[in-house]
């Protein structure tokens, strides 16, 4: 039998962390669909899934990622990707489910990624209006 973990920590900002382990696949991937979907119901800007623990992920599993992108992405927002084992790594690569520049090995790696989009953002608010 396939089992899930899904551990979900509170909200920071506008960004939800999301861990699994386990097994991602046609069984489980329900319980991420149900998981996720009062998450992107909310004002959530980025999702990051830490997949430190994932052992396996099917097509089912893929297509929950990419229904969680889809929803994000109509408002702008982002699905990132931290710790895929290799295996996983493998088939995000081989199916294009995650962009590359979405997917990071560690936590350091991430928050620096975070850290340069939100100084893009506020370097470019400080920059909207002065040419009036």
């Amino acid at each position: 039998m396939s089992t899930l973990s899904i551990q979900i920590d509170p909200p920071q900002d506008n960004r939800q962390r999301v861990s699994l382990s386990g097994r991602l696949d046609t069984h489980t991937y329900q319980t991420l669909d149900e998981a996720l979907s009062p998450l992107l119901a909310t004002t959530v800007q980025t999702l990051v899934l830490d997949l430190d623990g994932l052992e396996y992920i099917s097509s089912a599993g893929i297509r929950s990622i990419f229904k969680a992108r889809k929803a994000l992405s109509s408002r702008n927002g982002k699905v990132l990707v931290t710790h895929p084992q290799p295996q996983i790594r493998k088939v995000f690569d081989m199916v294009k489910a995650v962009p590359l520049g979405e997917i990071f090995t560690s936590t350091q790696e991430l928050d620096a990624y975070l850290e340069a989009m939100q100084r893009k953002v506020i370097e470019g608010e400080a920059g909207v209006g002065n040419g009036d």
